[in-house]
């Protein structure tokens, strides 16, 4: 069931369920979802008062995640526009030609195709080849520095994820969104960083911050910069 309070100048809509579990939790997704547990035969006064007990808490990790999240703008695929590749703007330009290609080339991409509005595809196909040839690199001595955790990723593997940069699965698989690579590479040493500390620490608790602040002393300067040059 969809329950919801008011905190402030604030709505917090939170899904109930109730269960045999002895405590009530709550949980805040990275999709921003606020769900709550509680034992059965729990009052909904009960809930909702424990619910504006931990609302500036909840608020926080919903500020949190949204802050996580893509929020690239739509270009266009016409010569003229802007495109990033790792943090710097380039020039897009298109030029007939029987050949396909894509290729860097002072401070443009150059699309060669027969077809201009091939153009769009053509740039994804390059993007993502350039992500998985990229992520890898970055991610290897990453990977290697927190072998002393004994935790190693089962695999990192591409994804497109509208609402995440990353995210890491119960069986230890790392997953990247490919528009990563369009930011600076400290961006990208920072959602994997942070997806490597999930190996040890699965919720955003003080000791999850405390490993990803120990890992990567700047994280917050990176994340930030992410949310910018994204946004």
């Amino acid at each position: 069931m969809t329950e919801a309070i008011q905190f402030g100048s604030r709505t917090i809509t939170f899904h109930l369920e109730f269960t045999d579990r002895k405590s009530l939790g709550i949980t805040v997704t990275p999709e921003t979802d606020v769900l709550v547990r509680a034992p059965a035969g729990t009052s909904l006064e009960k809930v909702k008062e424990k619910i504006r007990k931990k609302a500036p808490w909840i608020l926080r990790q919903q500020s949190f995640f949204l802050s996580f999240q893509p929020k690239t703008t739509q270009r266009k695929y016409i010569s003229g526009e802007t495109h990033l590749y790792l943090g710097r703007s380039y020039r897009l330009q298109i030029q007939l030609g029987t050949e396909e290609s894509v290729r860097l080339k002072g401070k443009f991409i150059e699309v060669t195709t027969s077809d201009k509005s091939r153009a769009k595809d053509l740039l994804q196909k390059w993007y993502l080849g350039h992500a998985r040839i990229r992520f890898h690199a970055i991610a290897q001595p990453l990977i290697e520095r927190f072998k002393k955790y004994k935790v190693e990723p089962s695999s990192i593997v591409l994804r497109d994820m509208p609402t995440r940069w990353g995210s890491c699965t119960p069986k230890g698989k790392i997953i990247l969104n490919p528009e990563l690579i369009k930011a600076p590479k400290g961006c990208i040493e920072y959602v994997i960083i942070h997806e490597l500390c999930h190996l040890i620490h699965h919720d955003h608790t003080q000791k999850f911050i405390d490993l990803q602040t120990r890992e990567m002393r700047d994280w917050e300067k990176w994340k930030m910069k992410l949310e910018k040059l994204l946004a």
